[in-house]
């Protein structure tokens, strides 16, 4: 497995919870690591990208409450997502791209409800 996500589960509106995805270290070159979604009956949208070059782009929907942060130690992606919303909640998939393609994780589901 090359990505693996985990970290998703069922939360409250307005709670948080943290994503993580592991990235195999057989990826190489590594352009750019991030986190899309997909609700139920639309298509997958992108949530937060890093570049390697440290350039992080947040979708409209999300700025201000998600953070994406990159632990090269360890090799992950993480999405720590605050005051979470009923529409936040998707099948969560972390992404990397580099010079060859992107690579997808398993997706990790998040449902924000009371």
């Amino acid at each position: 497995v090359q990505l693996q996500a985990s970290g998703g589960g069922l939360v409250q509106p307005g709670g948080s919870l943290r994503l993580s995805c592991a990235v195999s270290r057989s990826i190489s070159n590594i352009n750019a690591m991030g986190w899309y979604r997909q609700a139920p009956g639309k298509q997958r949208e992108l949530v937060a990208v890093k570049s390697s070059g440290g350039t992080t782009t947040y979708a409209d929907s999300v700025k201000g409450r998600f953070i994406i942060s990159r632990d090269n130690a360890v090799n992950t992606v993480n999405l720590q997502m605050n005051s979470l919303k009923s529409e936040d909640t998707a099948v969560y998939y972390c992404n990397v791209k580099n010079a060859w393609g992107g690579y997808w994780g398993q997706g990790t589901l998040v449902t924000v409800s009371s």
